[in-house]
């Protein structure tokens, strides 16, 4: 076999999508699943969607205690914008119902792992819109007693995101404070501790 033909071959295969599937065969898939905060702490989890062929978005988000019990759900429409504005749009409406209420002990946790950083870190950011919530959000954090900010993946964060998904239906935003029946699966797989395996 010549040496250009094997070059030539190796480059193909690197690119191929059956190497990209043969690879992802080979990983082993690792268990995700909401965790139950601390006793005396309450968790929030939130989520934004957008959907591609509209661009309409909404947000939703649950906060529940270290029993994992329901505390409260929330989920409205946003009208047109991007998601990422979606997702720091749900983190300030939860922190604001948080407020409400009067929960003191905060642990916060979603799945676009940007935000985090953008947070955590105190990174600047360019879109107007984006920053606008920003500022709401490190306005309202220090009213906390103790509060941290935490990543997981989509799979850890099914509850929050069937309330955002919910969000697109809505005329108007709303407030659950018992669970409605389309979560109730998911809020009870939680509390059970049920894991969904992600490829890594």
């Amino acid at each position: 076999m010549s040496t250009i033909f094997r070059i030539f071959r190796s480059h193909v295969w690197a690119k191929s999508p059956f190497r990209v599937f043969f690879s992802n065969c080979r990983k082993e898939p690792i268990p995700v699943s909401w965790k139950k905060p601390e006793f005396g702490w309450t968790k929030l989890n939130f989520d934004g969607s957008c959907k591609c062929e509209t661009g309409k978005a909404s947000i939703g988000g649950v906060l529940r205690d270290h029993n994992a019990t329901f505390l409260l759900g929330y989920a409205q429409s946003i009208g047109k914008t991007s998601s990422t504005v979606a997702e720091f749009a749900a983190l300030q409406r939860g922190l604001e119902l948080v407020l409400e209420n009067g929960y003191t002990d905060l642990w916060l946790e979603g799945d676009y792992k940007t935000l985090v950083e953008i947070i955590s870190q105190k990174r600047d950011v360019k879109c107007v819109e984006v920053q606008k919530h920003v500022s709401c959000i490190n306005l309202i954090l220090p009213e906390f007693r103790n509060y941290h900010l935490t990543h997981v993946y989509r799979q850890g964060n099914r509850l929050a995101d069937k309330f955002a998904k919910i969000g697109h239906e809505l005329k108007c935003p709303q407030v659950w404070l018992v669970p409605p029946d389309e979560v109730m699966k998911i809020v009870n797989e939680d509390a059970n501790g049920k894991a969904i395996r992600r490829l890594r």
